[in-house]
């Protein structure tokens, strides 16, 4: 497979509805071409959130300076900083104006690993490389510069890859959050070893 000749998502794919398209990014692959080399991995961990009755979205008291990424058309990033160490990455979803985007919890890698494990030296196994959103982030080196990063153009885009199958798609409660913790607004592949393990603590905000 060559990764970079898979189409890249177009702008229609993000403006659906969110809980559409947070199902519809699993097995799809997250590509970069920034840095030493390129960086593919196929998204097997999603988290949807929501502006419209979901306390734990950042959008759900409205927009603000923090926030307003989440408020623009979709096919960006909107990446935000988290207790005080953390990155996550999330992919904004829906038109203008509304506060909607999905986390990307967790991808399988395809390339660049030895990129990825220089960037992730603490990980014992391969597996603990990008099993988390924080840990995604390292591994792609995202930051706060790529906050608001258009994924249609890159340096980071997301791609097809219809020829391979996604396996089953589980939905669950989301994990780490305090609020709206009854929505089952989770979503990965079954079986994957690089889904995260969910924790029973839960605290804060997310998305």
């Amino acid at each position: 497979m060559n990764i970079l000749e898979l189409p890249v998502l177009d702008r229609a794919f993000y403006l659906r509805p969110t809980l559409e398209i947070a199902p519809d990014l699993l097995g799809k692959i997250l590509v970069s071409t920034e840095g030493p080399g390129l960086v593919a991995g196929r998204i097997v961990e999603v988290e949807a959130y929501h502006q419209d009755g979901d306390r734990a979205a950042h959008s759900y008291r409205g927009r603000t300076k923090r926030n307003e990424i989440m408020f623009r058309e979709g096919g960006i990033l909107y990446v935000y900083f988290t207790y005080g160490m953390h990155f996550c990455m999330n992919v904004v979803t829906e038109k203008e104006g509304v506060g909607a985007a999905v986390l990307i919890r967790a991808v399988e890698p395809l390339a660049g690993l030895d990129v990825i494990r220089k960037r992730r030296p603490a990980a014992r196994r391969d597996e603990d490389l990008t099993n988390g959103p924080a840990k995604v982030c390292q591994a792609y080196a995202v930051n706060r510069r790529h906050n608001g990063l258009c994924l249609l153009e890159g340096p980071i885009t997301i791609r097809r890859d219809d020829g391979d199958e996604k396996g089953k798609i589980v939905a669950s409660p989301r994990i780490g959050i305090r609020d709206s913790v009854e929505l089952p607004w989770r979503f990965f592949l079954a079986g994957n070893p690089f889904v995260g393990k969910a924790k029973p603590a839960a605290r804060g905000r997310s998305g």
